[in-house]
């Protein structure tokens, strides 16, 4: 009797083993992990990058309607029989001559592609800002999907350890009827083959849990070690759900991907904009001054001198009239267009995969939830099974063969209803992303 009241207590932790719905308890919480991954995660941190590119960009188009201040000095030795570049008198010594100069040019008119190229650099960092947005986002589910399954690996670790106790008390009386002559052979060597097994899948369970952990640390961007504790998920709350048409209209307003095509469109028509200002007239202006310097000048080796001496200014209006370029200009309209076409079904086919996705989602939490309640149900009639084939397998009026098949039915099912749980809570959050209701 005293044997049996210890299975029992076994069992009882053995089936209380993870209690999801519980409160939690202090540790790292989901929130939390999320938090560090934003701060730190490297992945995240380079595609921020560029959106500082895509704003660099947009202020340099900016500053290209600005003209050009550019100053130039060379100075050179000559030897033998040369022109002074000063006299413009031929001179057979060696001496030191030098030219300096001053340029401003600029744009007056370029056929309007400096204010599309303005507009298009504008639409492409609007699109980058978005697409962070989205980097952010899909880190977020990273995150909770690596949580999820840490949980799910602890709770499967304790479970199978749960498991092997009740299979390793069954073995423990059994060796001492077995010494006693009280118990069967082959139920005996049975059960020891049992716990054998289960040994193999605390084991497997740790693996998994190791792998599990690391998937996260690589996430939070941690060195690699010792996990802190995290805190339990609630199962998600009975609400009502989204049917397939509204999440998918929901995911429509709410996910910056598509807010972010939209930009990626209007840059690209700004780009067919920008390629066809090449078939316009462009008008640039140019202005300078410039002196020279010799030392065989009659004001010697003063270089202020000199530069006053010989001063020459100059202004001028470059028209460019645009006849024929080998087709480059229609040819980088084709491109332009072409990217556009792109850029259109580029959202065309984001849209397509958000959809089935949504449809997806909203299956998938609607045959979880009822997978969970089966479950539930199935584990307490296996679980009142494997109790009545343990006292008759106590009392002797049974064998390992039936007490086993029990418990690995009752094995089985615990599992996946342990699994599910957790499906169920990782697809609420997938469903919540696509609505919009993410608040992490």
């Amino acid at each position: 009797m005293k044997d049996f009241f210890r299975i029992a207590l076994l069992f009882i932790v053995y089936s209380n083993a993870v209690l999801v719905q519980g409160q939690p308890s202090q540790g790292l919480s989901l929130t939390d992990c999320i938090s560090l991954a934003l701060k730190s995660n490297p992945t995240l941190r380079r595609s921020e990058l560029e959106v500082a590119r895509n704003e660099i960009n947009h202020k340099q188009a900016q500053y290209n309607r600005l003209p050009s201040l550019n100053g130039n000095v060379s100075h050179s030795y000559n030897q033998g029989r040369s022109i002074n570049s000063t006299t413009n008198q031929f001179v057979d010594n060696s001496y030191f001559s030098g030219n300096q100069s001053l340029s401003l040019n600029g744009w007056l008119f370029k056929g309007f592609e400096l204010l599309y190229d303005i507009r298009r650099k504008a639409n492409a960092r609007e699109a980058g800002k978005l697409e962070f947005e989205s980097s952010v986002n899909e880190l977020k589910l990273d995150v909770i999907a690596a949580y999820v399954l840490v949980l799910t690996a602890q709770d499967m670790l304790k479970q199978t350890e749960a498991q092997r106790a009740v299979t390793a008390e069954n073995v423990r009386r059994s060796e001492v009827l077995h010494r006693e002559g009280a118990a069967k052979p082959g139920d005996y060597y049975d059960l020891k083959g049992q716990l054998e097994s289960e040994e193999n899948n605390v084991q497997d369970a740790q693996r998994v849990l190791y792998n599990n952990k690391q998937r996260l640390v690589a996430l939070l961007n941690w060195e690699q070690g010792e996990l802190p504790l995290l805190q339990p998920l609630l199962l998600p709350v009975e609400v009502g759900m989204d049917t397939e048409g509204e999440l998918y209209e929901k995911a429509l307003g709410f996910l910056p991907n598509f807010k972010a095509l939209d930009w990626r469109i209007k840059e690209a028509e700004q780009g067919v904009k920008v390629a066809r200002s090449g078939y316009y007239p462009s008008l640039s202006f140019d202005a300078g001054i410039q002196s020279r310097f010799s030392s065989v000048d009659d004001a010697g080796y003063n270089y202020w001198q000199q530069l006053k001496n010989y001063p020459s200014k100059g202004a001028s209006l470059t028209l460019r009239v645009p006849i024929f370029n080998q087709m480059q200009v229609r040819n980088q309209v084709k491109h332009a267009r072409l990217n556009l076409d792109e850029a259109l079904w580029n959202r065309k086919i984001q849209e397509n995969r958000v959809r089935e996705e949504t449809a997806k989602a909203v299956f998938s939490l609607t045959a979880l939830r009822q997978n969970v309640g089966h479950l539930e149900e199935q584990e307490q009639h296996y679980r009142e099974a494997f109790r009545i084939a343990q006292v008759h397998f106590d009392a002797g009026n049974s064998n390992s063969v039936l007490l086993l098949t029990a418990k690995t039915k009752l094995d089985n099912t615990t599992n996946s209803l342990l699994i599910k749980r957790y499906e169920w809570i990782m697809q609420k959050y997938i469903n919540d992303y696509y609505a919009g209701k993410l608040e992490l």
